[in-house]
């Protein structure tokens, strides 16, 4: 199957990261992947480096004409089978397939993990929604529920090459490491966290991510006098390690369509505490497979961390249920089979052979 990837996407983001995982996930399952995407030395290196052929367009404004015209052109060359779009930007520039092209009948896909406003989407004809409640939002927008379908993110990470020695971030072997990544930016609540941190003095706070924030946060450390405690990272890619060499994540995010922080916990048998955004609150289960606060709650985040640096038989039982999990629903291969399974019921559906 031939699938054109597009995304436009910012520089750093949990989206951007699950789209690279994704394409390349489909390559190295025997699927013919080519992306179109904004130029991004980290995205694309990655891309490439995995034998993938990536179009980079400017993915502008109203008043960018190139990035149209530029991407039939890729698509009238390569031929899809699926145009998979990842958030509403890449939608927006897509075309519907057209008898004027003179090319095969494609599909357009669109995966939301977000709830945005459908007008991007007119160009649409399949969905993948990664949580229920996204899915409803779809189809109480006028979509059939049979153009739909809820698919889950995966959490693959990088191998670990070399663990991560505490003592680079100024903490010994015997302090507790408090681990939250994700993009710097007010949606992930690291400002919470690093009052947070304030109050568990006996802890060290690790923030791996890049953003917007990173300004504001650096100065909210310093009036807190947490330098000696508290770490920007930046943005990282040796996600497992640092899973590994974390006590507890620290997943607080104000808002959160779906959260594969989480899973990638689950997957690294890290306990997890998360707050009741839309995502984690519709797959943690609390006590079970982590534990929940309310958002913005600094004393029960600092309840929960608390608890989970003093109550071993917890862990245990949130890293074991959590790790049964996501072999069971966040792999790899089912996420990938997932899609391959959609996009095929579509092609089937509408009558267009795998030529």
């Amino acid at each position: 199957m031939r699938i054109l990837h597009i995304m436009a996407g910012g520089k750093h983001g949990g989206a951007e990261t699950a789209f690279v995982d994704m394409c390349i996930a489909q390559h190295e399952a025997g699927q013919t992947i080519e992306v179109a995407t904004r130029k991004n030395s980290a995205r694309v290196s990655r891309l490439e480096k995995a034998g993938i052929k990536v179009h980079t367009l400017p993915f502008g404004g109203k008043v960018d004409l190139y990035t149209p015209l530029a991407l039939t052109h890729i698509i009238k060359a390569f031929k899809p089978h699926i145009t998979q779009n990842w958030m509403s930007r890449a939608s927006r520039f897509t075309p519907r397939w057209d008898e004027s092209m003179k090319i095969p009948r494609y599909l357009n896909f669109a995966r939301l993990g977000t709830p945005y406003k459908m007008k991007y989407y007119a160009n649409v004809e399949y969905f993948a929604a990664i949580t229920p409640d996204i899915r409803d939002y779809i189809i109480e927008h006028g979509i059939f529920s049979d153009h739909v379908r809820h698919l889950n993110n995966f959490a693959e990470v990088e191998p670990v090459d070399a663990p991560i020695d505490p003592s680079d971030y100024g903490a010994d072997a015997e302090t507790p490491i408090i681990l939250g990544l994700g993009r710097l930016h007010p949606d992930k609540a690291f400002d919470t966290l690093i009052k947070v941190a304030k109050k568990i003095p006996k802890a060290h706070f690790w923030i791996a991510g890049e953003g917007p924030q990173r300004e504001e946060l650096e100065t909210l450390i310093k009036e807190l006098d947490l330098e000696e405690r508290v770490k920007l990272l930046g943005w990282r890619t040796d996600r497992a390690a640092l899973l590994q060499a974390a006590d507890v994540c620290a997943f607080i995010s104000r808002n959160e369509g779906f959260g594969t922080v989480f899973v990638q916990c689950w997957a690294q048998k890290t306990p997890v505490v998360a707050c009741n955004a839309d995502g984690p609150r519709q797959f943690i289960r609390h006590e079970a497979d982590g534990l929940i606060s309310e958002i913005d709650n600094e004393d029960a985040i600092q309840a929960n961390i608390e608890r989970l640096l003093t109550d071993s038989e917890l862990c245990q039982t949130l890293i074991k249920n959590g790790f049964e999990r996501y072999k069971n629903e966040f792999t790899k291969d089912a996420s990938v089979k997932g899609y391959i399974d959609f996009y095929k019921y579509a092609l089937e559906r509408e009558n267009i052979p795998l030529i």
